[in-house]
């Protein structure tokens, strides 16, 4: 173990290494052809902050070619911020406005996935660059080509310096999990029709493989664009195939050859579709017949089911779970189809509108699709674009009125040391201060040394500049700010003389700085995460549990199916899991159980959702009154169970004056209707059944001793029974959103049809 942990500590010590040799030589560079060779200071100065923004203060995930393709895609947003930001600045109320509007809107964009939001604080600093003296539009042209040769450089720097070998990608993994699910199906083909310990055990790794926290940053598709939604739709119906096929239930004995001669043909229509699937994945092929069969075969066992007459228990629990692998298994064919050909991919004109809304859709409205969904209050991207915004606007506002010395280095400690809880931007602070005293206190002595032999700083810079981005990231923020003084004096040094009061100035910027993000870290949602989640986890297990007994009662009392509209679960959904993506990157409070598996009501919502959307569509007759009795009472002690840990997780948020104890079951009457195993019955019943069974499970995840109520640390729990999604989410039907949330619409969101996103 411990050398298994050595191993991982080198690997990430040398990703820092190459980081900080592109980085300094893609600035350095700039910088002196630019200062020395051109004699053009402007441009220098914005080449350098060009290459030192979107390569040191952004955390852009991926190799070094993966970033390279973010900042090339980045490029022309970086020219329209410095041309707004060089015209803005002329005056400061223009210039706070620009400020407050450019600044919550690049913070907001986070929304987006992890390499928007990574490149969102370079982008910032490159629109705060401008907002300073000296206010010369006329420079702008300079400016411009600064900044564009910075970028060149840094770009060809990480595409070709040093690469890194790049990890599996999703497809690929999501490929390799096919592969396992088609060997897993053509198994359960023979006798004794079950999975062997070992077999189980592969497809439950091969699942797992596809978790978040496995899977690197910059290959996580949670973009808002078709082919991410598609992909991470792929992967989310491949673990639920995978979780399907190990718990299917053995065939009973046969009361005839005809009902296991149907569900061969489906396991083997399955078995050959999924082959197909993982063939298109990986590249080795570019057909789609098998997925069109199994399509065909799947609403033939539909149908088949409709018209059978009532059953009993294990044969229907049979056909019930024979259908869901079936179902998983046409999701998983129709995504993969969709993340490899995108707009163009062939699919059949029947495709689920609801699943695979997203079919189809052009960029711009995808994109206009996943930030509306956090346009609001209770979205934590939506209240951190808020803090950020105001924090910065008032530095800006400080700056400008009090015409504060090099004020950009205070709007740079505000986007550098403000975090999303005030307690962690509290403790940021106090150890960026102290770097930052410690790092003027060595600036200020060698400024004096030194005084005005320009050469010794040229010398020294990339020396200087080589530590502190080689050593910051690894040795914490007092570290990185105390060196990073140091590299501006040396770079200012030689664009024009000065003193040992630089540094002083420099001290004044980060403390003023640094109280700003103090303040509107205390004033906007001061506990970040952490309220947002025990809120947003209450509202989703409450949806939930209405959500069981709507979809109950309509198969109790039967008729034809129909789409449901299940939108306020999706949007409940979607606020629980960008709050669970956030909350992961925050520290625990010593307040906080550190067992809380917040992942299990994660995977509940998304169980709940796709269940009951099967059920709906399905329809059926009704179930009669014995076993009408049987769901009832299985489905109010489900929903009793959803409420009291709504109740536990309320109180967490201060909504409650007391937390019920989520552990304590249903208090749902028994009686002899509700007693014993089901007799005959519909398929439906036996859908709805084991749905109900799934989630009881879930439930007894979520109020488990060791886990007190609904949800998870940055781990998660792992889920045999359900397909986990980016943030480890069981959603075989929906597309993840930002850092593995689920993207889907909110309730205003009426102008396309209801269903998983």
């Amino acid at each position: 173990m411990c050398a298994e942990h050595d191993g991982r500590a080198d690997r990430g010590l040398s990703v820092v290494t190459r980081r900080a040799l592109r980085t300094t030589l893609s600035a350095c560079t700039s910088f002196f052809v630019c200062l020395y060779a051109l004699d053009r200071p402007v441009a220098a100065t914005y080449a350098l902050f060009a290459a030192v923004s979107m390569a040191a203060l952004s955390h852009i995930p991926g190799t070094g070619r993966q970033r390279a393709a973010v900042m090339v895609k980045a490029t022309p947003t970086a020219w329209l911020l410095l041309t707004i930001g060089t015209y803005l600045a002329i005056r400061t109320w223009s210039a706070v406005v620009g400020m407050l509007l450019i600044g919550f809107v690049l913070a907001f964009v986070a929304a987006a996935g992890p390499r928007a939001a990574g490149a969102a604080p370079g982008l910032q600093l490159l629109y705060i660059l401008p907002c300073f003296p000296p206010y010369a539009p006329d420079t702008l042209l300079e400016r411009l080509a600064g900044a564009t040769f910075g970028l060149l450089l840094l770009v060809l720097a990480e595409a070709f310096l040093l690469p890194e070998k790049p990890g599996p990608t999703y497809r690929r993994l999501a490929a390799d999990a096919a592969d396992t699910a088609a060997r897993c199906v053509f198994e359960l083909g023979r006798a004794p029709y079950t999975l062997s310990a070992a077999s189980a055990e592969t497809a439950t790794a091969a699942g797992g493989s596809l978790r978040p926290f496995r899977v690197d940053e910059a290959d996580r598709p949670a973009g808002p664009g078709l082919r991410d939604r598609a992909l991470s739709h792929a992967g989310l119906a491949a673990r639920t195939l995978l979780a399907r096929l190990v718990n299917l239930p053995p065939p009973p004995p046969p009361p005839g050859p005809v009902p296991m001669e149907q569900e061969a043909e489906v396991l083997t229509a399955v078995g050959r579709a999924v082959t197909e699937t993982a063939d298109l994945l990986d590249g080795r092929a570019d057909t789609t017949e098998a997925a069109d069969v199994l399509r065909r075969v799947r609403e033939q066992a539909a149908a088949s089911a409709a018209r059978e007459a009532p059953t009993t228990a294990p044969r229907g629990r049979r056909r019930a779970a024979v259908l869901e692998v079936t179902d998983a298994a046409v999701a998983l064919a129709t995504a993969a189809e969709l993340a490899v050909r995108g707009r163009h991919a062939r699919l059949p004109e029947d495709v689920d509108s609801g699943r695979f809304w997203y079919a189809g859709k052009r960029a711009p409205r995808l994109w206009w699709h996943r930030l509306a969904g956090h346009a609001g209050p209770r979205s934590v991207y939506f209240q951190n674009a808020v803090r950020i915004s105001l924090a910065l606007a008032a530095a800006r506002t400080v700056a400008g009125v009090d015409s504060l010395p090099h004020g950009f280095w205070a709007m740079l400690a505000v986007l550098s040391l403000t975090r999303t809880t005030a307690a962690q931007t509290r403790a940021t602070v106090r150890v960026a201060i102290t770097g930052t005293m410690l790092g003027a206190l060595a600036t200020g002595l060698l400024l004096a040394l030194i005084a005005g032999h320009t050469t010794v700083y040229a010398i020294a810079l990339p020396f200087v500049m080589l530590t502190a981005f080689r050593v910051g990231p690894v040795r914490g923020v007092g570290w990185a700010q105390g060196l990073f003084t140091l590299t501006v004096a040396f770079v200012f040094a030689q664009l024009a003389p000065v003193t040992w009061q630089l540094a002083e100035v420099r001290i004044l910027d980060v403390i003023i700085g640094s109280l700003i993000g103090v303040v509107f870290g205390v004033l906007a949602w001061p506990r970040g995460a952490q309220r947002e989640l025990h809120r947003a986890v209450a509202l989703l297990l409450t949806t939930e549990a209405e959500t069981v007994e709507r979809t109950t009662a309509a198969v109790v009392e039967g008729g034809p199916g129909h789409v449901p509209d299940d939108r306020p679960l999706q949007h409940a959904l979607t606020m629980a899991e960008s709050a669970f993506a956030q909350h992961q990157s925050e520290p625990r409070t010593t307040t906080e159980d550190p067992t809380t598996d917040w992942q299990a009501a994660m995977m509940s919502g998304h169980h709940v959702l796709w269940g009951s959307r099967r059920l709906f569509v399905r329809g059926g007759p009704a179930v009669g009154p014995a076993n009408s009795a049987r769901l009832d009472h299985r489905a109010a002690g489900v929903a009793t169970r959803m409420r009291k840990a709504a109740e536990w997780a309320g109180a967490g948020a201060g909504e409650a004056a007391e937390a019920a104890d989520p552990r304590s079951g249903p208090t749902v009457p028994g009686g002899p209707a509700t007693d014993g195993p089901p007799g005959v019955s519909s398929p439906r019943f036996f859908a709805a059944l084991a749905w109900l069974n799934s989630l009881d499970v879930d439930v007894d995840r979520m109020t488990a001793s060791d886990h007190p109520s609904g949800a998870s640390g940055p781990n998660g729990s792992s889920d045999p029974n359900g397909a986990s999604g980016p943030n480890g989410s069981s959603d075989p039907n929906g597309a993840s959103g930002p850092n593995g949330s689920s993207d889907r619409p909110g309730p205003s969101d009426a102008s396309r049809p209801s269903g998983p996103s």
